[in-house]
């Protein structure tokens, strides 16, 4: 385990609004996971992120499909602490944990969703490039633009987060999942 690079703030010793923040969270969540307590350092951050996190919390993806989309993304930036925390988030979702490793690999038992996966690791890939030829493939698996758009936006805060916990080493807390390095996007 290594040494994080920046500390959480202890929840209870905050003031202003990154303790605002962190009540919040404490409130949805029934705990403050280290990602939240460490953003706080960075008020406008973490508001930021729970802001965007809100906002496609409520779009047209399925929340099953979004674990499954924060795995493979996880997976391809090689960030343990997002592969833990959406292996324990994709489990309370009701994903199995044959289709949470699948997902950890970029992959899934459900065709429409490995469409969709392909896609979003092509964003991560290419930097967010992608053909027109890409994005008809999605359509015909049957996603909308409306969806499509969502992937691309999940990418993007999915990336966010990766970067995150990896610049600054983010102690993982919560359950092991067994050995992640196995389970690694190609």
């Amino acid at each position: 385990m290594n040494t994080p690079i920046i500390k959480p703030i202890d929840p209870e010793a905050v003031e202003g609004k990154a303790k605002q923040l962190l009540d919040g969270v404490k409130r949805s969540l029934g705990a403050t996971p280290n990602l939240f307590t460490t953003l706080a350092h960075a008020p406008a951050a973490l508001n930021g992120y729970l802001q965007f996190s809100s906002a496609l919390a409520g779009g047209d993806l399925h929340p099953q499909f979004r674990e499954k989309l924060a795995l493979t993304i996880a997976g391809l930036n090689g960030c343990d602490y997002c592969t833990a925390a959406h292996s324990f988030i994709g489990d309370k979702s009701g994903l199995s944990g044959d289709e949470l490793a699948l997902n950890r690999q970029g992959r899934s038992a459900d065709l429409t969703s490995q469409v969709g996966l392909d896609f979003a690791a092509k964003l991560v890939k290419n930097h967010g490039s992608v053909t027109s030829e890409d994005v008809q493939a999605v359509r015909d698996a049957g996603f909308t633009d409306e969806r499509i758009i969502e992937i691309v936006a999940h990418v993007g805060l999915n990336i966010f987060t990766n970067y995150f916990n990896s610049a600054f080493g983010t102690e993982v807390d919560f359950p092991a999942i067994g050995p992640i390095s196995q389970d690694r996007v190609a």
